[in-house]
């Protein structure tokens, strides 16, 4: 099975093939579990996490509707769920002598906020469409401008000024979101 593509596992593993789901777990398991620790510093939580991630493609193998690859899909899933690690942990009950503990600095704290924001935000932008999520990268992360865009990826000025419109779009909403999300905790 070593030298099936993803999307040939996909199918297999859609009709019940265990032997399938086996090799995705193999092939995707020390990446996710890499990624998830980096973002939650603990070995635990970053292994359950990812077995959660595993065992619900599991349970869902047979309605999964995956609109691009399998890789993009389980790393979305993985940040999306490492996000909603980061969230829950900050909703935890604070006893009173815990509440006694707390220091006034809270830098650390607004830190973590910071870098929940950034999963956040780095799981919406995963879930761009992949052209959109490429136009954005470039601008943002590469610092490109809107007119080396459209030369390197041999598209119209339009075409990436639209892409960016959608992305920075659907990241204010979720920007948005986010912050009332964050204030009421």
């Amino acid at each position: 099975m070593e030298q099936y593509t993803d999307e040939e596992l996909l199918q297999l593993l859609m009709q019940n093939n265990e032997v399938a789901f086996r090799q995705l777990y193999k092939r995707y398991w020390k990446k996710l579990l890499a990624k998830a620790y980096t973002q939650l510093q603990s070995h635990a939580d970053a292994e359950e996490l990812v077995q959660d991630v595993f065992v619900n493609i599991w349970h869902r193998r047979q309605s999964l509707q995956i609109k691009y690859s399998f890789h993009t899909y389980i790393s979305a899933v993985t940040r999306y769920k490492i996000f909603e690690r980061i969230a829950a942990n900050k909703r935890l009950p604070v006893t009173e002598d815990a509440a006694d503990c707390i220091v006034s600095d809270h830098s650390t704290e607004q830190w973590l906020e910071g870098e929940a924001l950034k999963a956040a935000i780095e799981s919406v932008i995963g879930t761009l469409p992949e052209k959109c999520q490429l136009v954005f990268r470039l601008s943002r992360e590469q610092g490109l401008t809107e007119k080396q865009i459209a030369h390197t990826l041999q598209i119209s000025h339009k075409t990436v000024e639209s892409h960016m419109s959608k992305a920075l779009r659907i990241l204010r909403g979720a920007v948005s979101h986010f912050r009332c999300l964050f204030f009421s905790l």
